[in-house]
């Protein structure tokens, strides 16, 4: 999570410190003016500025979300260059600035003091604003190419508050920085994480249709780099470099390093020339005349101005003793009885709510409402009654059972049958939303109810360029090539293990338990490798592959039974003679097994359950080490899971070609990354035991199961089986 909250740190300490900078110059400057009774307008601009970030950062948040794929990839690249473009200008005013802007703000606060506490609200509001909404603007991007993890929120807020202390150590002169320096340094790593962000909003802009050159990519490493190294996930979440990069890409990151990083170090040069030509600093003041001078204070005098401006220079007016208050301020209005005072909460509260209101109207028109009436019927008389022609956008149907059966129901595409939202057991009576993005095209709705017919409503017609996603739909007869392979494939894999398992038994009567145990791993990881087919073997798979958990004597228990039975006795001394029995009923299991499977029920929609069910046991067992009875050999176990995983994908490749090419190019990625991190536990004959993994390798590898579980997850959907007209 670090890798992917630095960016926001660094932007939330930048930020943070120059609008805590410039608060606390506001603050001592009013303090040693002798009118501490507007400090309550400095707290109200900078409350506004706060409600008015926060409000724009939901405003943004809300609006992607009401967008289509394609309008998001667009709207997230345009914003990405747009942060860019703010984070660039911020870094170079404040090289700048950096030496002499104390001095500018407290000239504002006491134009501001002469002319009433509308400007002095309005001062403090602009100076904090332009910091939030920059770093709002920044996070949301940063967000996003993070995947909407925790990291940026958590690495923005642990900036912010060490900028606070920072700025409260400077106020009270506890602390000591040169101001320069810090911003100079910070805005050098800023430029690179900007050019990282650039690339991630160039590749958005073409994922949007909006740049050409999507897939003319300058290098694609995915099959060859470990996404799920540190390496590559310090340079993905710091600096966005990603091991496939289109030609756009490259040349924006490349050139957008060369020209700004160039101007900023000739820029730097040319600040410290000019201040090496200057009046030298004050003795004690630190190597930079901006640094912020410590000390204490005396007891009769006001909190000194953090000074980031050359000591030499002439004290400026708000630095001469203050004038009385009279002069700072004109005299107050006497009250009396009749006279209505404003309540003190009144504007605070306003400053908040206005910008939170402005912001919820905003998101309300950005997400489009249903039209009047557009309560949709569900059932085999009423199928799509109220249904019309709705707008291009994200729309939230009504969907209404009004028949007497719970049923299922669709929006379709008539023409292909193609799938863009649907709802699961609709019970009669009831409303649901079902929320889908439309564009240009046909809809229909397809009403099917639990025991009869299913229907299909009048088809309607919208407006526009296509491009809604939809899931083309599956049936049985599509599933069964599929089936019919993986049927063959596990029938061989049976085969072979009824072999193995005679040898395993023929070994340990025998008395080879040296090389019953070789023989032991070989067949496991044969059934192991079948793991697709689990769900159809009734209760054989308990008797070879049961685990010993739940029976009242565990590992001991009569009960306890098959490959785990003889790995706990053959890797805890046991003599051949008490493995004798259990052998041979695994070996008469395994030739039962062979002989019912083609009589077995396989349901063909559970092939693309399994697709992820493999995998997950594999991460919730063999890599937690809770099989393991004493071999060692759970990673061995999960390479075999891994290639039944590989050959399943294998027969369902032609039905998820034509639904998701893109997934099966990701899935490939991560499969050969796994792959690879249990090729180097594999040592010969030998396997690394799991519980001996240092913690990076098994950080590693629990990652790249759980990347590759998540790009599965897609599948039972993309290739569930539903009911058609």
């Amino acid at each position: 999570m670090w890798d992917d909250a630095f960016p926001s740190f660094l932007i939330g300490l930048r930020e943070g410190l120059e609008a805590g900078l410039i608060v606390s110059v506001l603050v001592a400057t009013l303090v040693r003016a002798g009118a501490r009774s507007r400090l309550p307008q400095v707290w109200t601009g900078v409350l506004a500025a706060i409600a008015l970030s926060m409000s724009f950062g939901a405003v943004l948040t809300f609006t992607a979300a009401s967008l289509s794929t394609t309008a998001q990839e667009a709207f997230g690249g345009t914003l990405s260059i747009v942060a860019v473009a703010f984070v660039t200008a911020m870094v170079f005013w404040m090289r700048r600035s950096a030496r002499g802007f104390a001095g500018e703000v407290k000239e504002k606060v006491t134009e501001a003091l002469a002319m009433g506490a509308g400007v002095l609200v309005l001062t403090s509001f602009l100076a904090v604003g332009r910091e939030g909404l920059e770093t709002a603007l920044f996070l949301w991007t940063t967000a996003r190419a993070a995947n909407e993890s925790a990291g940026p929120l958590t690495g923005a807020g642990i900036g912010l508050v060490l900028a606070a202390a920072l700025c409260w150590g400077l106020y009270r002169r506890v602390l000591r920085i040169n101001l320069t320096r810090f911003f100079t340094a910070t805005g050098v790593v800023l430029i690179v994480i900007a050019a990282g962000v650039l690339g991630y909003g160039l590749r958005d802009l073409q994922e949007g249709t909006v740049l050409p050159g999507g897939t003319a990519y300058a290098f694609d490493l995915s099959g060859s780099v470990d996404a799920g190294a540190w390496y590559s996930t310090l340079l993905q979440g710091v600096l966005n470099l990603t091991p496939a990069m289109t030609w756009l890409q490259v040349a924006g990151y490349v050139g957008y390093l060369a020209v700004v990083m160039t101007l900023f170090v000739r820029g730097v040069r040319g600040v410290r020339e000019r201040s090496g030509a200057g009046v030298p600093a004050r003795a004690g003041a630190g190597a930079g005349a901006d640094e912020a001078v410590a000390g204490g204070k005396r007891a009769d005098a006001p909190p000194a101005v953090p000074s980031v401006t050359p000591p030499a220079a002439p004290p400026s007016a708000t630095e001469r003793p203050a004038a009385p208050p009279s002069a700072a301020e004109p005299p107050s209005v006497p009250t009396t009885a009749s006279t209505r005072r404003r309540p003190a909460w009144l504007i605070p509260v306003a400053v908040v709510a206005v910008p939170a209101l402005l912001a919820g109207l905003v998101v309300a028109l950005a997400h489009p409402k249903p039209a009047a009436g557009e309560t949709i019927a569900v059932s085999e008389t009423d199928c799509g009654q109220g249904f019309t022609a709705p707008e291009p956008g994200r729309q939230d149907f009504l969907m209404h059972n009004t028949g007497n059966q719970t049923s299922e129901v669709y929006l379709i595409d008539p023409s292909s049958n193609a799938v863009y939202g649907e709802i699961e057991g609709l019970a009669p009576g009831t409303t649901r939303d079902l929320v889908a993005t439309v564009a240009g095209g046909t809809y229909a709705w397809r009403c099917v109810p639990a025991d009869g017919r299913a229907v299909t409503s009048k088809a309607v017609r919208v407006g526009g360029a296509a491009g809604a996603h939809a899931v083309v739909p599956v049936s049985e007869r599509d599933l069964a090539a599929p089936l019919k392979a993986y049927r063959a494939y596990v029938d061989r894999g049976l085969a072979t293990l009824v072999t193995q398992t005679r040898k395993l038994s023929d070994d340990i009567r025998a008395g080879r338990l040296g090389t019953a145990r070789a023989d032991w791993l070989t067949a496991h990881r044969t059934y192991a490798s079948l793991g697709a087919a689990y769900g159809t073997f009734e209760d054989f798979d308990q008797k070879i592959d049961g685990r010993p958990d739940g029976l009242p004597d565990g590992v001991h228990d009569k009960d306890f039974t098959g490959f785990l039975r003889i790995e706990y006795g053959l890797w805890h001394g046991e003599p051949a003679s008490g493995l004798k029995g259990v052998a041979q009923q695994l070996a008469e299991d395994s030739a039962g097994l062979r002989k019912a499977f083609p009589h077995q029920d396989f349901d063909s929609s559970d092939l693309p359950l399994r697709a992820h069910e493999i995998l997950e046991n594999t991460l919730q067992f063999e890599l937690t080490g809770d099989t393991d009875q004493g071999s060692g050999t759970g990673l061995a176990t999960a390479d075999a899971n891994l290639a039944g995983t590989r050959e399943l994908l294998l027969v369902l490749k032609p039905l998820l070609t034509t639904r998701a090419p893109r997934l099966l190019l990701t899935v490939d990625a991560d499969i050969a990354r796994l792959q690879k991190l249990l090729d180097s536990a594999h040592h010969g004959t030998g396997w690394t035991p799991v519980d001996r993994l240092d913690r990076a390798a098994k950080a590693r590898l629990d990652g790249a199961t759980g990347q590759l579980l998540e790009d599965l997850s897609p599948v039972p959907d993309l290739l569930e089986v539903r009911k058609s007209a």
